[in-house]
């Protein structure tokens, strides 16, 4: 058998006159089973599209899936919107996380706060020593001994029973501060206090009318602290106010106005109430009295600028001749209170 050379078969021509080595490349004839594979880079039936440009380039290239994208952005933020608000109960009000305060609850942090809450101490009315002044702004300690009147009239205010008439006046040398640097407003205080309906004229027994002349019957005295001691005495080392019957002033002390008491904590207003009432209620003959029941108010006639518990009270009068048979050391211990007539 006679062989043909491998150049012998890549010379061969074709039967249409090109030589195999050509022929075996064209695309759609058929391979020898000698001839290699032949591989085209441009597939059969396809032609090379001109790309094209903008939204009809986008749309020609993704189809259907150009329309999504918009769609999902918007849902996106739809509900990136719905994370963020507030959500709502029934009646349209909102729920936030914080309730009562109406606002979300704070981003959590880290690190200590810089500052925190110092919630008041509870005062042990029976042991701890509640005549101590409380800590607070300076007060007038040195006054001329001299007083100037409030200029200023009220009617009558009560229903009934003795009328009294009555004057405000602040010590010559107190400090404006002391008064909040406005004397009317000083004695507005004082008249609202007696012209309250659970203080004195409560009782139905009397009648309170401010004037700002003579005849009068007591004088409100804001005063300072060595005039206070000068009048009033001090025989218990501890700030008090008083009733002076021979000049006939309530003298209130400029120390206890401005502090107030122990057992009235930072309520400063209810402490002037009381120190008012408790020293009108000597102008009304009305002696000291201790604790009646325990637990229950202190009556207004206590001395609660030195404390509600009896036992404490009666070891403090016990150096004061005047008041050393005026509380009963019996256990009993009140809570504070500033007015003479019960709410109704």
């Amino acid at each position: 058998m006679n062989r043909t050379s491998q150049g012998a078969r890549d010379t061969a021509p074709s039967h249409d006159g090109r030589p195999l080595s050509e022929d075996r490349y064209r695309r759609g004839t058929r391979r020898t089973g000698a001839e290699p594979l032949a591989a085209s880079w441009e597939p059969t039936g396809h032609r090379r599209r001109k790309r094209r440009r903008g939204v009809k380039g986008l749309i020609a290239g993704y189809g259907w899936r150009i329309y999504a994208i918009p769609v999902l952005l918007v849902l996106t933020a739809l509900v990136v919107l719905d994370t963020a608000a507030p959500s709502t109960i029934a009646g349209g009000e909102t729920n936030p996380a914080d309730p009562g305060t109406g606002a979300s609850a704070p981003p959590t942090t880290t690190g200590p706060p810089e500052a925190t809450e110092k919630p008041p101490v509870e005062i042990d009315l029976k042991n701890f020593p509640t005549a101590q002044l409380p800590d607070g702004p300076k007060f007038s300690e040195q006054g001329a001994g001299t007083f100037a009147v409030i200029p200023g009239t009220t009617q009558p205010a009560g229903t009934g029973g003795k009328l009294y008439r009555y004057a405000i006046a602040i010590e010559d040398g107190v400090e404006p501060a002391d008064y909040n640097g406005d004397r009317e407003a000083f004695a507005r205080t004082v008249d609202g206090i007696l012209a309250d309906p659970r203080s004195w004229i409560g009782t139905g027994q009397v009648t309170m009318q401010r004037v700002d002349a003579e005849p009068v019957d007591f004088t409100v005295s804001l005063t300072t602290t060595s005039t206070t001691h000068a009048m009033c005495g001090f025989q218990i080392q501890f700030e008090s106010s008083c009733w002076h019957n021979l000049s006939k002033r309530v003298v209130i002390n400029t120390a206890r106005w401005v502090r107030g008491g122990k057992v009235y904590g930072s309520d400063l207003s209810a402490y002037r109430t009381y120190a008012i009432n408790h020293e009108v209620g000597h102008v009304l003959k009305n002696p000291h009295e201790g604790c009646k029941e325990n637990g229950k108010a202190a009556p207004v006639m206590m001395q609660q600028s030195f404390g509600v518990a009896n036992d404490y009270v009666a070891q403090l009068n016990s150096v004061d001749s005047s008041n050393r048979y005026a509380v009963e050391a019996n256990g009993l211990v009140c809570t504070p209170n500033p007015f003479p007539v019960a709410p109704q």
